[in-house]
């Protein structure tokens, strides 16, 4: 049976997953990320995403730091495109605590002066360790050339001036537009019965008052593809190419999700892998990812190699794109593409923190998320066919962009 979405009596939803796990988790997942900045505080969302810790009414930082870790717990944070994630992870008597916590620094959080400018030279440290990693400021990079002139192009981080420009009523009137009943969903997943659960939320967040909002998205419809080069001061190239890709409502996501799992997922037997570095040994690194979004998508294709062998490792990887496209697997390769598949989601689904993120994203766009036998059942429905329609959806290499980071020349 699916898991369903429960309202507590202010509307708010709640996903719970039960486990006999003596470890569990609980979450704020919420539907507002960089996207929903505005224009002139870019890096806003990651900054009330680090700044939400430092104080309460009743609690100074340090108490809301060691409320979890004097038990043993963690407490922590992500910001993304979309979504801002505030959870814990606690041993199951703990429920409790990490409730009211987090409870009261969703409804009480105040946002300390002080403490906001302390967390702006912490910021300016991330920005500067990216900075120094080309291997991961490239995906940002690369969104930006993708999403050019889109809200979704912007930087989760921002940059220093705009992070210092960034104000207590600025985050304030974020809080106020974006974390709103609609946009928000409590995530469990634990030792605990439903039924203790509800009537803990229902204490500590189902008096809580929640905003109604209207926030509209733009959806991204203006895609022109570009190839960019940019010299480095690194040892190698850097490679990024790929194009839009389905939203995460889309009914050929699961099928894709399949597909690229197949070209460059986290098997070592990926064809991308097996072509580029097992046969070929031109690069450490080569994989492709698939990232759905509410109203758009994105695939894309990264690796790193000698800088004289990136038009070599390009070529390739467009040679398998265009495999996937003209021909069909057979039928003991999807056989056991969906079985390595199947049983890729069954050992990520072991963290059950990774389940919590991934279930309570979920539910931010249904009623119910399913479960693992669900999961598998619509899996095992996908047919040669259904890929290689969505290979040539997707895998038009004439709306590919490509984003590359060369050694600077000496």
């Amino acid at each position: 049976m699916p898991h369903r979405v429960i309202r507590l009596r202010n509307g708010l939803r709640l996903l719970h997953i039960p486990t006999a796990s003596p470890i569990s988790h609980f979450g704020i997942l919420i539907d507002a990320g960089t996207r929903d900045e505005p224009g002139q505080h870019p890096g806003l969302a990651h900054f009330v995403e680090h700044t939400i810790f430092k104080g309460t009414e009743k609690r100074n930082a340090y108490r809301v730091i060691n409320r979890m870790e004097s038990v043993g717990g963690d407490l922590n944070a992500s910001t993304s495109k979309e979504e801002t994630d505030f959870y814990a992870s606690f041993l199951s008597p703990d429920y409790p605590r990490a409730v009211e916590l987090l409870a009261d620094i969703f409804f009480h959080a105040i946002f300390p002066q002080r403490e906001l400018e302390k967390e702006k030279t912490v910021i300016f440290e991330e920005i500067n360790y990216y900075n120094d990693s080309p291997s991961e400021l490239i995906f940002d990079d690369f969104e930006s050339l993708v999403f050019h002139g889109h809200d979704m192009g912007k930087s989760i981080l921002g940059t220093k001036e705009s992070v210092q420009n960034i104000h207590r009523e600025d985050i304030m009137d974020f809080i106020v537009k974006n974390y709103t009943l609609e946009n928000v969903v409590l995530a469990s997943v634990g030792n605990i019965s439903t039924k203790k659960l509800v009537r803990l939320c229902e204490k500590h967040f189902g008096n809580g008052r929640m905003r109604q909002g209207c926030r509209k998205r733009v959806t991204f419809r203006d895609y022109c593809p570009q190839t960019r080069r940019v010299c480095k001061s690194t040892s190698q190239t850097n490679v990024l190419t790929g194009a839009p890709a389905y939203d995460i409502r889309h009914p050929k996501r699961i099928p894709f999700m399949l597909l690229n799992n197949i070209l460059g997922g986290q098997g070592q037997n990926t064809r991308l892998n097996m072509s580029v570095r097992e046969k070929k040994g031109l690069a450490y690194t080569v994989e492709s990812y698939f990232n759905p979004f509410s109203d758009c998508g994105l695939f894309s294709v990264y690796f790193g190699c000698d800088a004289h062998e990136r038009d070599h490792c390009l070529e390739l990887v467009r040679h398998e794109l265009e495999k996937l496209k003209r021909q069909k697997l057979g039928t003991l390769q999807l056989y056991y593409a969906k079985k390595q598949y199947i049983g890729q989601l069954a050992l990520a689904q072991e963290s059950k923190l990774n389940e919590l993120l991934a279930s309570g994203h979920l539910a931010l766009f249904y009623d119910e998320v399913g479960n693992m036998d669900e999961n598998i059942q619509t899996l095992e429905k996908i047919t040669a066919e259904e890929l290689c329609e969505t290979a040539n959806e997707i895998f038009d290499l004439n709306r590919f962009s490509t984003l590359i980071f060369d050694p600077e020349e000496e």
